[in-house]
C-alpha cells in the first residue's frame, strides 16, 4: 500500500492525515494546536508541524506529502531567511485603513478586473501596506513575502534561517500556488501572474517571482514565492529539515534525495482550495465551511471579478477559478454565545431546538470581530427583537445559530448574483456536526444540504495534491455523507436577519 500524507495548518492547529493513495483510507492522523492571535511567529507553525508528524506516527513509510495552509497571513522574510516579525494573519484587521488607502488609489472596479478582488482587511496586500507605513524598519529589512503553506513547504525542503536548516536561506526556492496566490491581492487569477505594480504601490517597493534557480537574484527586489501549476511537485522533504530525522526516514547522502527514501513534496494550497480538491467539489456544489471564519465557495470554470468586493474571484488547487465570500464570524458566534448562556455545545443545541424557527423575533448579528463580508471592520455584535416574552435561553440559543447561518447565507447570495451555478451545498467544519446547525441550515438555506462525513477536509484535499504529484494525475476518492437534512426553508429568518442589520452602525 503506498502512502500519502497531507497537512492542514491552520489558524487554531496543524493536522496531518495519513492516507491510502489508491483508496484515499485514512490510515492514521496528528494534531497539535497552535497558539491563539492574530499575528503569530511562524516558529510556532514549525513546532507544531513536526510534534504533528510525530502524533500521526511519523512519515517513514509516507511517499508524498502536500501542505495546506490559512490563507493571507503575511511572511516576512530577509536576506538571511529569518522571519522579520510575527506573521500578520487573516483575522487581524488593523489593516483596515490600508486597504480603504489602496481601494481608492486603485479603485474598486480595476482592482477587481486586475486581481479578482477588492482589498478588505484580510488580503496579504493591506497587511504589507499596513507595515511599510506603522513598521518602517522591519519593512526595510524585508528580502521576500511569502504565505503559510508557502513558508512551511520552503522549511520541508531544507531551507530557512542561516545556521539553523541544512540549505540555508535560499529565497529564490520559495514557492506557492494559484490558489494562495490569488489570495494576496497582487496575483492575477485571470492572468496567472504576480501584477508587480500593485505589489510597489502598496510596498513602495519593486518585486519579482522566485526563479527556483540556486543563489541569489536581484537583490533590490522583493521576491514572491514561484507560483506552481496543479499537480506540479515543489521538490522533496529534506530528512535534516528538523535537525533530526525523528518521524522521518532516513536518507543516505548529504542532500534531501540521496540514495534513501525520498517524500515528494505537492504544491500545496490555501485552505478553501483544499478543502475542495478534498470534497471533490464540482461545479454547481457550494461549499459552506464553518471554522473559526466562515467561508461559502463553489468551483468555476471562469474568473469572477467583483467590484463590491463581497465576492473575492480566486483561483483554485485543479486549474479553475473559487469564487468565494468569506465571514469572519462563524464557530465562535456560537462558543460566546454558549459561554454566555453557561453550556457546552450539546446544551447550546438542545436549547436552540427547543425554539421556533425565527428565534420569536430575536436576531444576533454576529459581528464579533467585526467583519469582512459585509466590509464592515469596526462593527461588533448585537441582539435585537428583545422583549420580556422573546428574552429566553432557547430564543437565544437559536438566534446565535440562525445569525451565523444568516452570515454565510448572504455570501452564496452574492455567489449567485456572480452567474455561479448552485445545486446543492455541503456543509463542514467542526460546528457543523452539532445537531442544531443542521437542521437550522436547511431553513436558511434554500438548497438541498448535505453533510459530508467528518474528516479533515483541507488535510485530506493537501494529500489529494501529494497523490497527484506522485502519480501524474489527480485521484477520484469516494467521500461519505453523514447528513442530508430534509428540505426546509423559511425565508422569514434571513427576512428579519436583514432588518436587522439595517441597524448596523458601520463606524461602531
Amino acid at each position: 500500500m503506498t502512502l500519502v500524507a497531507g497537512v492542514d495548518s491552520s489558524t487554531q492547529s496543524c493536522k496531518v492525515v495519513v492516507l491510502d493513495a489508491g483508496s484515499g483510507t485514512l490510515v492514521r492522523e496528528g494534531r497539535v494546536a497552535h497558539p491563539d492571535g492574530t499575528e503569530v511567529h511562524p516558529d510556532h507553525w514549525w513546532r507544531a508541524l513536526s510534534a504533528a508528524f510525530d502524533a500521526a506516527g511519523g512519515l517513514a513509510d509516507v511517499s508524498a506529502l502536500s501542505v495546506g495552509g490559512q490563507q493571507h497571513g503575511m511572511v516576512l522574510l530577509d536576506h538571511a531567511g529569518d522571519v522579520v516579525r510575527p506573521a500578520l494573519l487573516w483575522n487581524d484587521t488593523r489593516s483596515a485603513g490600508a486597504a480603504a488607502a489602496l481601494t481608492d488609489e486603485v479603485g474598486a472596479e480595476d482592482f477587481a478586473r486586475r486581481t479578482g478582488l477588492v482589498p478588505v482587511a484580510s488580503f496579504t496586500i493591506t497587511k504589507v501596506r499596513w507595515v511599510r507605513d506603522h513598521e518602517p524598519d522591519a519593512a526595510d529589512r524585508v528580502a521576500a513575502v511569502a504565505l503559510p503553506h508557502d513558508w512551511l513547504t520552503w522549511r520541508l525542503r531544507g531551507y530557512g534561517p542561516a545556521g539553523s536548516s541544512p540549505l540555508g536561506p535560499d529565497l529564490e526556492q520559495l514557492t506557492t500556488d494559484r490558489s494562495d496566490a490569488s489570495g494576496t491581492g497582487y496575483w492575477s487569477p485571470s492572468a496567472g501572474d504576480y501584477d508587480r505594480d500593485l505589489f510597489k504601490l502598496a510596498f513602495g517597493r519593486d518585486a519579482r517571482e522566485a526563479t527556483g534557480n540556486a543563489g541569489p537574484g536581484d537583490s533590490g527586489a522583493v521576491v514572491l514565492p514561484r507560483v506552481l501549476g496543479p499537480g506540479e511537485t515543489a521538490g522533496e522533504i529534506h530528512p535534516g529539515c528538523f535537525g533530526s530525522p525523528a518521524g522521518l526516514p532516513d536518507a543516505e547522502g548529504s542532500g534531501p534525495v540521496g540514495s534513501g527514501p525520498r517524500i515528494l513534496l505537492g504544491a500545496g494550497a490555501g485552505d478553501n482550495a483544499a478543502a475542495a480538491l478534498g470534497l471533490g467539489a464540482e461545479p454547481g456544489d457550494v461549499v459552506v465551511s464553518v471554522g473559526t471564519s466562515g467561508t461559502v465557495f463553489s468551483v468555476a470554470s471562469r474568473a469572477v471579478a467583483d467590484p463590491s468586493g463581497t465576492v473575492a474571484g480566486f483561483a483554485d488547487a485543479s486549474g479553475e477559478y473559487l469564487p468565494i465570500a468569506v465571514t469572519l464570524n462563524a464557530a465562535r458566534v456560537l462558543s460566546s454565545v454558549a459561554g454566555l448562556l453557561g453550556v457546552d455545545f450539546d446544551e447550546l443545541s438542545r436549547l436552540a431546538l427547543e425554539a421556533e424557527p425565527g428565534s420569536g423575533g430575536v436576531v444576533l448579528v454576529p459581528y464579533f470581530e467585526g467583519e469582512r463580508t459585509p466590509n464592515l471592520p469596526h462593527a461588533k455584535a448585537s441582539f435585537h427583537g428583545l422583549s420580556i416574552s422573546s428574552s429566553t435561553r432557547s430564543n437565544l440559543a437559536r438566534a446565535a445559530i440562525e445569525g451565523m447561518l444568516c452570515g454565510l447565507s448572504g455570501g452564496l447570495d452574492s455567489l449567485q448574483a456572480q452567474g455561479g451555478a448552485a445545486t446543492r451545498l455541503l456543509l463542514i467544519g467542526g460546528a457543523v456536526q452539532n445537531p442544531a446547525v443542521q437542521a437550522i441550515a436547511a431553513q436558511v438555506f434554500d438548497l438541498p444540504v448535505v453533510v459530508p462525513s467528518p474528516g479533515e477536509y483541507v488535510a485530506r484535499g493537501a494529500a489529494v495534491q501529494a497523490a497527484w504529484a506522485l502519480v501524474g494525475h489527480r485521484p477520484e476518492w469516494p467521500v461519505e455523507e453523514d447528513a442530508a437534512p430534509s428540505p426546509d426553508f423559511r425565508r422569514e429568518i434571513q427576512q428579519n436577519y436583514l432588518r436587522a442589520c439595517r441597524h448596523i452602525d458601520p463606524g461602531n
